[in-house]
């Protein structure tokens, strides 16, 4: 199962590379689908990885998050997780980015960071 995932989230990556690279990050990085939740107070969740992006919604503290993707934006020097909020309030999905330190796969804040793509 792992390993499809991989392979869906190496060829979605692919495709992203192909069609120009992900909205405005300067690099992404698939990978396997995970679980985590929010650990800040409160986020705002991006159309794209970008602190100028439109905001779709707020995720709060201890909401839900599946990941599936991160994103480096090199003019923010910043970490985007990609991934969908469940709200406990309401229980509504958001789909978007959020700041990488609030939604990260290790639980913590502040969270031990990819290494910065060259």
């Amino acid at each position: 199962m792992i390993t499809r995932h991989r392979a869906l989230a190496a060829a979605s990556l692919g495709l992203a590379v192909a069609a120009g690279g992900l909205v405005n990050a300067t690099t992404a990085q698939a990978y396997d689908t995970g679980k985590t939740t929010i650990s800040c107070s409160a986020v705002k969740i991006r159309k794209a990885p970008s602190k100028t992006s439109t905001v779709v919604g707020i995720g709060y503290r201890h909401d839900k998050v599946v990941y599936d993707q991160w994103a480096y934006k090199k003019a923010e020097k910043t970490w985007y997780t990609r991934g969908t909020v469940t709200r406990k309030s309401d229980g509504k999905k958001i789909r978007g980015y959020m700041i990488y330190n609030c939604a990260n796969p290790y639980q913590t804040n502040p969270a031990p960071k990819p290494s910065i793509p060259k």
